[in-house]
């Protein structure tokens, strides 16, 4: 809005307005209505001092040859007594941002192998800072922050490391399953011993009370009966025991065991019994 020879512009809130005079720089002028002596005076430009962010995606290769795609958030504001310098020294601050983390980024990254890469994106983002910061300094421009959001290498690269990634974690498996079956057999071979130790003792203490009783037998025996030996008495014992042997044989539906007394080594003795177990059955049929 304009009459006679006064200009009137606003300026937003957090914006310096650069006034010059005849072409000439003139002054600074702040947020709100102001008024410009027209056409001596106008209003050059605008400079925000709100703090900005530029994103920066560069490529560039690591020391194992591997291409990645960098993606850099420099956050930058305007020093508010250099605005000066912001607004006549540089006419495209952007770009030269731009450039400078493209030159820092592909000195930094080549340096490394692509696993340090990963590891180093603090690193990368600190020198970033700090190169920019000695530089835009002098042109008015204060760096607030650099980060570095991401470091994205090729498909088939990612791919490739997945697959290693994943084949070491299958090998770690497979060593701690390899590891708890060895735990499993020596614990099933350590249990199986202790239950062969202990059955052990069982029929060793049970031998101990037969022959206890067995002696306790003969020696009531002999007392009781005049005229026996421990001898005899062994015998009939013996011969007890048989019979019942006998008897629990016999007592099994499906018995096929035959026994058959024997003297010596001779066969005669063999053929015979199988003789009259052959008769005896056919008797019974």
């Amino acid at each position: 809005m304009s009459g006679g020879c006064c200009c009137i512009q606003c300026i937003q809130t957090s914006e310096i307005g650069i006034v010059e005079r005849l072409g000439k720089y003139d002054r600074l002028q702040d947020a709100g209505m102001n008024f410009f002596c027209c056409p001596f005076e106008y209003l050059a430009g605008k400079v925000s001092l709100r703090v900005q962010a530029l994103d920066v995606r560069c490529e560039t290769k690591t020391e194992d040859n591997v291409f990645v795609e960098v993606n850099v958030s420099v956050q930058y504001q305007v020093q508010r007594d250099k605005i000066y310098d912001a607004f006549y020294r540089l006419s495209n601050p952007t770009q030269q941002i731009r450039a400078y983390v493209f030159d820092i980024v592909r000195s930094v990254l080549p340096a490394m192998p692509l696993d340090e890469a990963f590891e180093a994106k603090e690193h990368v983002a600190l020198e970033v800072k700090k190169a920019l910061s000695a530089v835009m300094d002098e042109y008015g421009f204060v760096i607030v922050q650099a980060l570095v959001t991401d470091i994205a290498p090729d498909t088939k690269v990612k791919n490739a490391m997945n697959e290693i990634n994943a084949s070491k974690r299958m090998k770690e498996a497979a060593s701690e399953k390899a590891e708890a079956d060895k735990v499993l057999l020596v614990k099933a071979a350590e249990a199986d011993a202790e239950s062969k130790y202990l059955s052990g003792v069982g029929v060793a203490r049970q031998r101990k009370a037969i022959v206890d009783g067995l002696r306790d037998s003969i020696k009531q025996f002999s007392g009781n009966v005049h005229g026996t030996t421990p001898k005899d008495v062994i015998d009939l014992l013996l011969l007890t025991q048989y019979f019942d042997m006998l008897k629990e044989v016999g007592n099994h539906e499906y018995t096929a065991t035959v026994f058959l007394p024997t003297e010596g080594s001779s066969g005669t003795n063999v053929r015979d019994s199988l003789l009259q177990a052959q008769a005896g059955q056919a008797m019974m049929r």
